[in-house]
């Protein structure tokens, strides 16, 4: 059986390889955000393969590339990596100006520049 794969859920986007448990059910695991994911009834087996066909089907792996370039951040003080939200828009106090995103880890209070900049 070919390999099937499904991007983290969580900020980082990567491209997990789908296991299977002793019992035959579909799970991931992502070391680099410390995730698991186990898919344990038949209903949620059978939107999740669904799922994985369609990200097959519409070469998500690119968009989500594309997306990460764009809109995934990482704080030059603490390193933390970040998606942009509009929360998180940093203006300049007197002209109003886009000047960044504020890194979302507490204590950090960075502002990411765009680049270029």
């Amino acid at each position: 059986m070919e390999k099937q794969f499904f991007p983290c859920p969580l900020i980082c986007g990567d491209r997990l390889e789908i296991r299977e448990s002793k019992k035959g059910k579909p799970y991931i695991v992502c070391n680099t955000c410390g995730l698991q994911m186990f898919v344990r009834t038949e209903d949620g087996i059978r939107r999740f393969k669904k799922l994985i066909a369609e990200a097959a089907a519409k070469n998500l792996w690119e968009q989500i590339e594309e997306m990460k370039q764009r809109y995934v951040k990482q704080c030059p003080k603490c390193g933390s990596k970040f998606w942009v939200r509009e929360e998180l828009i940093e203006t300049g106090m007197f002209d109003g100006r886009f000047v960044g995103y504020r890194c979302p880890e507490e204590d950090c209070g960075e502002t990411v520049k765009p680049e270029g900049k």
